[in-house]
């Protein structure tokens, strides 16, 4: 791609030097001839901006940043292990002769599992001269042998003294002394629009660096809902992973881990996992080899305007409870579907996403306190977290789909046999979804648990609560199968 690219510095100074110019022209203009009195004055030239020196921190910080090289295997089909033995694309007409000289296929023709060997490359960096060195979880997953190489080219053999998949961290040891360390920052103070930089191996290339801006903050990603990721501009790329993105003092502030791409390469959008998630995992390993994480037992959602006109909030922020595990943190802590959790220990939770990643940062027994909003009202809930290696939380997505007009539903009221198979003590069961309901996603067979957070109970009740809907918007806790989730429908 032949994109051209203009050097910050370079339209700095342009831009600088026809403020001069403009200001010596005027000059010369008024000693000629007089000037009228209600002349604009001339604008001051712009300040001149100081790039970071990144020479200076890539010179002093890189010997620091290692390439870790990883050698596995991996279970896979026939056809994956052939086409990674062979070097073919299973696509290729070529592929189907290897496959039957190897006699790669099983009885009648079956795939067989097959152990596959697995080589890959990440970058990490060091925090302690004695060898502790930081990278991703997924650099060294499935690995048998970690190799770490020095830029003074020196090689190895590494430890894996643990990996936190939740977080995608872990931590490596190999036996030297006297090792160069890097500074580590505080992702707090990083703001967006600070220039940043990321040293690693992409492709290999070891001790590559590239620079961009903080993009923003606090990013959560449907996979990695425990991390409030740093997204930036910096271009990272396969091989980058695990190694530092630094601030202009050279400290650390992030982990690069993972790109948003169409392509499987960089396209302005990468991800990195802040330097506090990342000390707090490392400093659980070293001394436990594993890291522990928080739960609270509930599913939550994202709040749309929708569900805010809904529920009356002032604003669509805060993450929506949707289901709740029972006897488990939330549920003895007196949380409610319905309950939209605005924050926790007086932290605002403004997405859905937030909630689990303030949660798992958490020690499991701790004891927060949860401010929710209930019927309009705001309430304080405290909750004795629970271990979320028992069983995660989940995060369930919503449907946002919303039409117009009356509610749409054909209801009936549920048979005792029927509360017992859907384990719900009061509910209505729909026979049909039409209109507006139908268009959020709201099919027949489910069960209407609750409208607008009030339990449903009879089809009057459901009337009477569509009539009130001033703001012509409702919120349906559906339940079908196991899994329960609001559906925002706007009926006028």
């Amino acid at each position: 791609m032949n994109t051209r690219l203009t050097s910050p510095r370079a339209l700095v100074i342009a831009l600088a030097s026809a403020g001069v110019i403009g200001a010596v022209g005027a000059g010369a203009y008024t000693s000629a001839v007089s000037a009228p009195t209600n002349a604009t004055p001339i604008a001051a030239a712009p300040a001149m901006v100081t790039l970071p020196d990144f020479s200076t921190i890539t010179s002093r910080d890189g010997p620091a940043v290692v390439n870790i090289s990883v050698t596995g295997t991996m279970k896979a089909s026939d056809d994956e292990a052939a086409a990674e033995i062979q070097g073919i694309d299973p696509d290729d007409p070529m592929f189907q002769f290897f496959r039957r000289f190897q006699g790669q296929m099983g009885p009648r023709g079956q795939q067989q599992q097959r152990d596959v060997p697995v080589r890959a490359q990440g970058s990490g960096f060091i925090v302690d001269p004695s060898g502790i060195i930081i990278t991703n979880a997924h650099v060294v997953k499935d690995a048998k042998e970690v190799t770490v190489k020095l830029t003074d080219r020196r090689e190895y053999r590494a430890k894996v003294l643990g990996a936190d998949a939740k977080t995608d961290i872990a931590v490596l040891k190999i036996d030297a002394k006297n090792l160069p360390v890097l500074a580590l920052g505080n992702t707090k103070d990083l703001k967006v629009g600070e220039w940043v930089l990321a040293i690693g191996s992409p492709f290999g290339f070891e001790n590559t660096v590239t620079a961009g801006v903080v993009s923003a903050k606090g990013r959560s990603l449907p996979d990695d809902s425990y991390v409030p990721f740093i997204q930036t501009d910096v271009a990272v790329n396969p091989g980058n992973s695990g190694g530092p993105l630094l601030n202009t003092r050279g400290e650390v502030v992030g982990i690069n881990s993972q790109i948003y791409s169409r392509s499987g390469g960089y396209q302005g959008v990468s991800f990195a996992i802040p330097i506090d998630v990342a000390v707090q995992v490392k400093d659980q390993i070293v001394a436990t080899g594993k890291a522990s994480h928080a739960r609270l037992g509930v599913a939550v959602q994202e709040v749309n305007q929708a569900f805010a006109d809904s529920f009356k909030l002032d604003k669509p922020e805060g993450a929506l409870v949707s289901n709740i595990e029972k006897g488990g943190p939330g549920d003895k802590a007196g949380l409610k579907a319905g309950d939209v959790i605005r924050k926790v220990d007086g932290q605002a939770i403004v997405s859905s996403g937030d909630l689990p990643a303030v949660i798992g940062q958490q020690a499991p027994g701790k004891k927060v306190t949860l401010e929710v909003w209930r019927q309009g009202e705001r309430q304080e809930l405290q909750a004795k977290l629970g271990d979320a290696s028992d069983k995660p939380a989940q995060v369930a997505k919503a449907d946002t789909g919303a039409g117009q007009g009356k509610l749409g539903l054909a209801l009936r009221p549920l048979q005792p046999q029927e509360k017992r198979e859907a384990g719900v003590d009061t509910g209505l069961l729909i026979e049909d979804a039409a209109g507006p309901s139908a268009q959020a996603g709201v099919q027949a067979g489910d069960v209407l648990l609750a409208i607008n957070g009030t339990p449903a109970q009879s089809l009057e009740q459901v009337r009477e609560v569509v009539a009130k809907a001033a703001n012509k918007s409702v919120a349906l806790l559906i339940q079908r199968g196991e899994d329960k989730i609001f559906v925002p429908v706007r009926i006028g």
